[in-house]
């Protein structure tokens, strides 16, 4: 087993996208093969924004629920909730104390949420980083598999994990992140200057992992596509076909440039509905995984059961030596 960690989790905030699996949880399948690895539903996050209390259950088991259908092995890495293991709150707010109000207000994601909500962006958002720091550091993480959006949190993360090492004496793994070279960002079937999202505006821009094979059809035979006829990848004069052609990419692991001389001459409607056979075919697994928790959650409910203990092993120690060196709590 590899010595190295890897540590990553999902907000439960909706049904995962394309996007989401394609960018962060196929990547998650190949990982767990060259890392130990722990996966988190990190439902302590989502609740930096309102939520309903039913619905945030119901899709805190349905992310866990898609973690195991997409392929992770629960005998090789640990899945659980966040926030049955109450050390990542509790370090979150220790971590929390060493971080600086300028570097929380230099978080993009803030910056953009904090502009849209005016005074009443909450105090959670903020601290969010601090949170997701003690996520990463409780369990000696070497590698976070992260979204472009989300580098800065994990360089905050290294900075506070140097910081407390300086300050209290060495006791965090500086972590590092990873991010997919060829899909980290798969955009909007509708606008490709936009990453695909479940809130978009537009119903067709954002393919569920749990849509109908006809309705994949449909979206992507209504993306949009870019001026000329070229199937050929130019991210930058071409975005729509590119984005179209990396999704193809991932979907049948052939390489751009076989898909590009596969289309040589041939127009987009013909490519599109490749693609869509392409993508029903490849989650198709998947969906019918998630129809079988759904019927019976018993194997689901013993996952995360195993992976809360196992978890909460890992993080009670690591807590204690931190709480210790601190000046927190009697020994």
């Amino acid at each position: 087993m590899p010595a190295e960690l890897l540590f990553s989790g999902v907000k439960p905030t909706s049904t995962p996208h394309l996007g989401n699996y394609i960018g962060a949880l196929k990547q998650w399948v190949e990982l767990q093969h060259r890392y130990r690895s722990i996966f988190c539903i990190v439902d302590l996050h989502a609740i930096t924004v309102p939520q309903d209390p039913k619905q945030m259950l119901e899709r805190t088991l349905e992310i866990a629920a898609t973690y195991l259908a997409i392929g992770l092995d629960p005998k090789r890495n640990i899945i659980f909730i966040q926030s049955e293991v109450h050390e990542h709150a509790e370090l979150g707010w220790i971590l929390g104390t060493l971080v600086k109000m300028s570097e929380l207000e230099r978080m993009t994601q803030y910056k953009d949420k904090a502009k849209a909500k005016g005074e009443n962006v909450g105090a959670g958002l903020f601290n969010y980083p601090s949170l997701m720091a003690a996520d990463i550091l409780l369990y000696d993480t070497t590698a976070v598999p992260v979204g472009e959006d989300q580098m800065q949190h994990v360089e905050l993360t290294r900075t506070i994990a140097r910081r407390f090492n300086t300050t209290f004496g060495e006791t965090f793994v500086v972590p590092q992140s990873l991010v997919q070279k060829v899909g980290a960002r798969i955009m909007s079937l509708q606008d490709p200057t936009k990453k695909m999202s479940k809130s978009d505006e537009s119903a067709l821009a954002t393919i569920m992992l749990n849509d109908a094979p006809d309705v994949i059809r449909k979206k992507i035979s209504r993306a949009v596509t870019d001026s000329g006829t070229g199937i050929s990848y130019d991210a930058i004069e071409h975005p729509a076909i590119s984005n179209l052609l990396t999704i193809f990419h991932h979907a049948t692991g052939k390489p751009i440039k076989e898909i590009e001389d596969e289309f040589a001459g041939k127009g987009y409607a013909e490519f599109k509905q490749a693609l869509a056979e392409a993508v029903v075919e490849m989650l198709t697994p998947i969906q019918n995984k998630l129809n079988e928790f759904k019927q019976d959650p018993g194997e689901l409910m013993k996952v995360l059961d195993e992976g809360r203990d196992k978890a909460q092993e890992i993080a009670a120690a690591k807590l204690k030596i931190v709480k210790e060196r601190v000046g927190l709590g009697r020994v």
